[in-house]
C-alpha cells in the first residue's frame, strides 16, 4: 500500500462524515439561527465579537491543533500503525466532532459560557465548582508545558522566534486594518490575499535574522505575551494571528498531500499490530488517551466553549467550525502518520528515541515535501515552524481561558477578593501567569506531560458528561453522546489507575497522590450527574 490510497481513502471518509453524521448532529443539538447568538446578545468589543465564520474556524483550528495531533499520533505508532489510523478516523468523527460541536452548542445555548456554567447549570453549584477547580489546573498545565516546548523551540532553533515575532506583528496590523474596514468582503479579501503572503514571506525572512536570547528569558517574554494576548481584545490579537496562522497549517497540508501524489511513497513499517510497548504499556488504554488532539481531547472543550462559542455569527456556524475543524484534525494527524510510515519499524524506534516526534514528523513531511522541487532544507525548516506557530497558539489561548475560568470560579463567591478577581481580567490574568511561572519552576516537559495527558482526556470524558445531562434534561436522546462517554471514562480511568500504581511502585509519589485525585474527582462528578439525572427523572414522573 503506498501513501496515496491512505490519503485518499482517508479524506473520503472525513468529508462523507461531515455531511451525513455531521448533519445528523447538528439536527440533535437542534441548533437555530433563529436564536440570536451570544456574540450579538452580549457583544462587547473584548471577548463577545461576530465575526465571520472563516475567521472563527481559523482561530479555532489554530487553538486546537497545537502540537497535540502531530506528537501523539507519531508516539503511539509504537503499536502499529493501523490501530494508530483506525482510532484517529472511528475517533475523530464519532467521539471528538461530537464532543467539539456539543461543547460549542451547549455553550451557545447557555450565553457562551464555559462548560463549567454549563454544569452548574444542569449538575449544580458544587459540579461546576469543581469541575472548574479541575479545568483550571488543566489549564495551567498546558500553559506550562508548551512554555516549555517553545522557550527550548527558541534557544534551538532562532529563526523561529525571529519568524513568530514577525506573525505578531503582522496580526496587530491585520487586527486594526480588519477593524476599519468592517463587514466590507472585497476589502477583507484583499488583506486577507496580503497578509498570508506575509506571512509565508516571514517564515523565509525568520529565517535569515535569527533571535538567539536564552531559554529563562524567553520563559518570561513568552507569559508577557500571552498575558497581553489575554486582556487585549480578541479581534486585535488573538482571532487575527490564529486566523492567519491557520493558512500556515492549511499551506502545510496542501504541501504534504502535493508531495505524497508526486513522490508516491510506500508504506515500509510493517502491518504488525504490537499489543503492549516496554516504553508505553499495553495498547489498552495508553493508545486513547495517547493519540488525543487527532481523535477527542477534552481541551477542545474548553476552546470551544470558551472563546469560540464567543465569536459565532450564527448558530449554524458551529457545524463548520466545530464538527468541521474537529475533522480536519484529523486529516492532519492522519498526514503525522504518512510522515512516519515511510521508515521501517526499526528506524522508527531508533530517531523517535534520538530525535523526538516533532523533529521526526519535520524531517519526514520536509522530506516528501521536497518531491515538488524546494530546498529540502527550508521544507524541513516550513514544518518546524508552522508546528511551533501553533504551538503559541495553544500557548495564548490557553491564558485567556484560564483566565475565563477563574473569573467564572469567583462570580458567585461575594467578598472583596472574588468580586476583583472575576470582574477584573488585569489581576485575575495575573494570578494566571504567576502560577505558570511557579509550576515551570518545578519542572518541564517530561514532568508535566504525562499529567497533562491523564488530566486532558478526563476533561474528554467530563465534558460528555455535561452534554449528555444537558441533552436529557431538553429531553432528547443522547445515545450518540453517552456511548463515547462511557467508553473515555474507561480508558480515562484505567490510564489513572495504571498511572499511580506504576507511580507508586517507583515512590513517585506527587504523581501517584496526583493521578489518585484526578480518580476521585471523576466520580464525585460522576455522582453529581447520576443525582440531577435522577432528579430529573422523579420531576417527569
Amino acid at each position: 500500500m503506498n501513501l496515496v490510497s491512505l490519503l485518499i481513502v482517508s479524506a473520503i471518509i472525513l468529508v462523507t462524515a461531515y455531511f451525513v453524521y455531521g448533519k445528523f448532529v447538528y439536527k440533535k443539538f437542534k441548533l437555530s439561527d433563529k436564536r440570536i447568538a451570544p456574540s450579538h446578545e452580549f457583544s462587547d468589543g473584548v471577548d463577545y465579537i461576530p465575526s465571520k465564520p472563516i475567521v472563527v474556524l481559523g482561530h479555532h483550528f489554530a487553538s486546537i491543533a497545537g502540537a497535540g495531533p502531530i506528537v501523539g499520533p507519531i508516539i503511539a505508532l509504537t503499536f502499529g500503525w493501523i490501530p494508530a489510523v483506525i482510532w484517529i478516523l472511528v475517533g475523530g468523527i464519532f467521539f471528538g466532532a461530537v464532543h467539539d460541536l456539543g461543547s460549542m452548542a451547549a455553550s451557545l445555548r447557555n450565553q457562551g459560557k464555559s462548560i463549567g456554567v454549563i454544569i452548574q447549570n444542569t449538575i449544580g453549584y458544587k459540579g461546576k465548582q469543581l469541575f472548574i477547580l479541575f479545568s483550571f489546573s488543566t489549564l495551567i498545565l498546558i500553559i506550562g508545558v508548551f512554555a516549555d516546548i517553545i522557550a527550548k523551540t527558541f534557544v534551538s532553533n532562532p529563526g523561529v522566534a525571529s519568524a513568530s515575532l514577525f506573525f505578531i506583528i503582522l496580526a496587530i496590523v491585520f487586527g486594526i486594518i480588519n477593524k476599519i474596514i468592517g463587514d466590507k468582503k472585497i476589502a477583507f479579501i484583499l488583506i486577507s490575499v496580503v497578509g498570508i503572503v506575509l506571512i509565508y514571506y516571514f517564515v523565509y525572512l525568520g529565517m535569515q535574522i535569527p533571535i538567539a536570547l536564552d531559554y529563562q528569558i524567553w520563559i518570561y517574554i513568552l507569559l508577557i505575551y500571552a498575558f497581553i494576548a489575554s486582556v487585549a481584545p480578541v479581534s486585535m490579537l488573538l482571532q487575527p494571528r490564529d486566523y492567519l496562522n491557520s493558512f500556515l497549517l492549511y499551506g502545510l497540508i496542501i504541501a504534504a498531500v502535493l508531495g505524497v501524489f508526486i513522490a508516491n511513497p510506500t508504506i515500509v513499517m510493517d502491518n504488525e499490530v504490537h499489543f503492549s510497548s516496554d516504553n508505553l504499556g499495553y495498547i489498552f488504554p495508553v493508545l486513547f488517551v495517547t493519540i488525543a488532539c487527532g481523535a477527542i481531547s477534552g481541551f477542545h472543550s474548553l476552546v470551544a466553549s470558551g472563546t469560540t462559542s464567543k465569536q459565532l455569527d450564527k448558530e449554524s456556524d458551529a457545524k463548520i467550525v466545530g464538527f468541521g475543524g474537529m475533522l480536519i484534525e484529523s486529516f492532519l494527524a492522519i498526514i503525522a502518520v504518512a510522515a512516519v510510515i515511510v521508515l521501517s519499524r526499526t528506524e522508527y524506534l531508533e530517531k523517535i528515541e534520538t530525535l523526538g516526534p516533532v523533529p521526526l514528523f519535520a524531517n519526514g513531511l520536509g522530506n516528501i515535501i521536497s518531491s515538488m522541487g524546494i530546498s529540502e532544507d527550508f521544507a524541513i525548516g516550513f514544518v518546524a515552524l508552522t508546528v511551533s506557530a501553533f504551538a503559541l497558539t495553544t500557548l495564548d489561548t490557553c491564558t485567556r481561558l484560564a483566565r475565563f475560568t477563574l473569573q467564572e470560579y469567583f462570580e458567585d463567591i461575594k467578598s472583596p477578593v472574588g468580586t476583583k478577581l472575576s470582574q477584573n481580567r488585569y489581576l485575575s490574568t495575573s494570578v494566571v501567569v504567576i502560577l505558570a511561572v511557579l509550576l515551570l519552576g518545578s519542572g518541564g516537559f517530561s514532568i508535566l506531560w504525562p499529567i497533562f495527558g491523564s488530566a486532558n482526556q478526563l476533561l474528554a470524558a467530563l465534558a460528555l458528561l455535561t452534554i449528555s445531562v444537558w441533552l436529557m434534561k431538553q429531553k432528547t436522546n443522547a445515545t450518540f453522546v453517552l456511548i463515547p462517554m462511557f467508553f473515555m471514562f474507561t480508558v480515562t480511568l484505567t490510564s489513572l489507575a495504571l498511572f499511580a500504581w506504576k507511580n507508586y511502585q517507583d515512590q513517585v509519589y506527587v504523581l501517584a497522590g496526583i493521578a489518585v485525585v484526578l480518580f476521585i474527582l471523576s466520580f464525585a462528578l460522576i455522582f453529581l450527574a447520576a443525582k440531577s439525572i435522577k432528579r430529573e427523572v422523579n420531576h417527569l414522573k
